[in-house]
C-alpha cells in the first residue's frame, strides 16, 4: 500500500509538468487549428535558459522562470510573425511539415552550440523529504506549486479577462468572432506566443528533474501527443487530467511492471485511446 502511495504522489507531481506541456499544444490547436511539431524544442530551449542561467549568472532555476517565460513568449510571437503566418493559409499539411521542419532546425543549432552532452542541475535544495513516509523531491514539488499557480493564472487570463475571452472565443468559432469584431490575426500571434511560454515555463520547471540534452524535445513532443490524444485535442481542462493520468500510469507501470517500459505503458494507453474512443477520454464522445 505505501508502495502504491508512493507511486501515486510521484506520478501526480510529475503529471502536472506534463499537463503544462500539453496545454501550451492544445491551446494553440484550439485557436488556431495547426499542430506544432516543434513544441516540443520550445521545452528543451526552456530547459537549457534555467542550465545556463545558473551556469553564467548564478539564477535559482525557479526564479528564472520569470525571465525565460516572457522571452519565450516574445519568441512565439516572432516565430508567428516572421515564418508561420504566410504558412498558415496553405493548410493543415503545410504547417505540419513546416513546423516539423522547423523542430529539426532548432534540435541540431543545439546540439552545434551545446553539443549533445547530457547535463543536470544540481540544487543546493536538492533534497527529499518524507511526509506521512512518502518520499518527495523539493525541486519536484516546488515545480508542482509552480506548475498550478501557472495553470490557475492562465484559467483566470481566458475567463476573466477581454483578450482571454477573445481567444476562447475565437477557438470555438473563429468566422463568427470575425463578426463581432475580434481581431483574429492578433488572437493567433497571442496565442502562439502563448503556447510557446507554456512550452518554456514547463521546460524550466523540469529541468531540475530530468537530464538535459538538445534532443530531449522529441521524446517531449511524444509525451504531449499523448497527453492532448487523452484528454481530447483543444480541451485544456482535458491536458490537464491527460497529463496527470499519463504521470500516474507512467509511474505505476516503473513500479508493477518494469522501469523499462514506462515510456511503452504510456504509449499503449495512448494506442488504446485512439482505438476505441478517439475524441479522447475526457472530450467529447464520438
Amino acid at each position: 500500500m505505501e508502495t502504491f502511495a508512493q507511486s501515486l504522489v510521484s506520478g501526480v507531481l510529475t503529471g502536472a509538468l506534463y499537463a503544462m506541456i500539453g496545454i501550451g499544444l492544445t491551446v494553440v490547436f484550439g485557436v488556431m487549428r495547426i499542430i506544432n511539431l516543434a513544441h516540443g524544442e520550445m521545452v528543451m530551449l526552456g530547459m537549457f535558459g534555467a542550465f545556463w542561467g545558473q551556469k553564467l549568472w548564478k539564477l535559482d532555476p525557479f526564479v528564472s522562470l520569470l525571465v525565460w517565460t516572457p522571452l519565450m513568449f516574445v519568441a512565439g510571437v516572432l516565430l508567428y510573425r516572421l515564418l508561420l503566418r504566410k504558412i498558415i493559409p496553405g493548410g493543415e499539411l503545410n504547417t505540419l511539415l513546416y513546423t516539423a521542419g522547423l523542430s529539426l532546425l532548432v534540435a541540431n543549432l543545439a546540439l552545434l552550440a551545446w553539443t549533445g552532452d547530457y547535463r543536470t542541475i544540481s540544487l543546493s535544495y536538492g533534497v527529499t523529504v518524507r511526509p506521512f513516509g512518502i518520499a518527495i523531491a523539493v525541486p519536484l514539488a516546488i515545480a508542482f506549486v509552480l506548475a498550478i499557480l501557472i495553470t490557475v493564472t492562465l484559467g483566470l487570463f481566458l475567463s476573466r479577462t477581454n483578450l482571454g475571452r477573445a481567444i476562447r472565443a475565437t477557438s470555438q468559432n473563429p468566422e463568427a468572432s470575425v463578426l463581432m469584431g475580434i481581431d483574429v490575426e492578433r488572437v493567433a500571434m497571442v496565442t502562439f506566443g502563448l503556447g510557446t511560454a507554456l512550452a518554456g515555463a514547463a521546460g524550466v520547471l523540469l529541468a531540475p528533474s530530468l537530464y538535459l540534452y538538445p534532443t530531449v524535445g522529441e521524446l517531449l513532443i511524444v509525451k504531449c501527443f499523448v497527453i492532448v490524444v487523452l484528454g481530447g485535442l483543444g480541451s485544456v481542462p482535458g491536458a490537464i487530467a491527460g497529463g496527470i493520468l499519463l504521470g500516474v500510469v507512467e509511474s505505476l507501470g516503473a513500479v508493477y511492471v518494469s522501469g523499462a517500459y514506462k515510456d511503452g505503458i504510456g504509449f499503449v494507453l495512448f494506442l488504446a485511446v485512439l482505438l476505441y474512443r478517439p475524441s479522447g477520454l475526457f472530450g467529447a464522445g464520438r
